[in-house]
This record gives structure tokens, sequence and C-alpha cells, in this order.
């Protein structure tokens, strides 16, 4: 008996398989529950015959690192841009426009789209950003003493 007990060996190896089955258990009820966490309350609001809020018109400016300009998802060249833009305000004289630019993207650029923008008589702009990760952005920005080289 002692020469069997010797030749045996301990599974040292852990069994994964129960934690798997734990953890997809808890995946399916987390999806499940997941939506009847978000749910809100049910309120009968009164009538009104006059609305006090008005929806917000908003409108988006893309410039694209190849320069290439979309007013929302349409392609507008920088010589329709305040025609369009014209036509936009007179639509809606409280229009906000966001204009999304590539980092890339000439300075001198975004300047003459914003004054496309202002001679439209569109006063509402937003630029709009990503927020800062993990990025630093005092690398690439050029200082004032010495000029970035290209």
């Amino acid at each position: 008996m002692t020469s069997e007990t010797r030749h045996r060996r301990f599974m040292a190896e852990i069994n994964v398989i129960p934690l798997v089955d734990v953890v997809l258990v808890l995946l399916v009820i987390f999806m499940v529950t997941a939506p009847m966490l978000y749910r809100g309350m049910d309120i009968n609001l009164p009538k009104s015959a006059s609305n006090t809020i008005k929806p917000e018109a908003r409108a988006v400016l893309s410039i694209e690192r190849d320069q290439r300009l979309y007013l929302d998802k349409d392609a507008v060249s920088v010589v329709q841009l305040e025609r369009k833009l014209r036509a936009l305000k007179d639509q809606s004289p409280d229009v906000s426009l966001y204009l999304r630019a590539d980092r890339d993207v000439p300075y001198g650029i975004v300047v003459q789209v914003m004054d496309s923008v202002k001679k439209a008589g569109i006063e509402k702009l937003g630029m709009v950003t990503e927020p800062t990760g993990a990025e630093r952005v005092s690398e690439s920005v050029a200082t004032p003493a010495q000029p970035r080289k290209r």
C-alpha cells in the first residue's frame, strides 16, 4: 500500500469550469435586471395650450484632416459654407453651431471657417473637444520662444 501511495500524484490544477459557470449566471442576472433599474417615474403631466420651452436648433460643422467641410453630414465647400449657414440661420434664428475640427487642421483654416460662421450671423458657436487623457498636449504644442520644427 505504501508503494501505491508513493506513485499517486496530486492534481495541482485549478478547476475553472465552476468559476466560469458562476460568472455567466451573474452576467445573465445583471443583463436582465439592468434595464429595470433605469425606469423613470410615471407622472401624468397636465395639458397646456402654449409651449413655453422651444427646442433648440443645433448643427455640427466638421473639418476633417484633409480640410473637407461637413455641415451635419452633408459635404460643403468653403464657397457654399456661408450661403448654407445663412439658410440655416433663416430657418431658425436662434441656431447653435458646434465646430469640430481635427487637431491637424491648420489654424488659418479654422479661423476662416469661424469667420464664415460670424458673417452668416450665427452668434452661438461652440468648439467641440475631447477630454484630456493620458496623452500630454504640452509636448505637441509649440512654445512661443521655440517654434515647432517641421
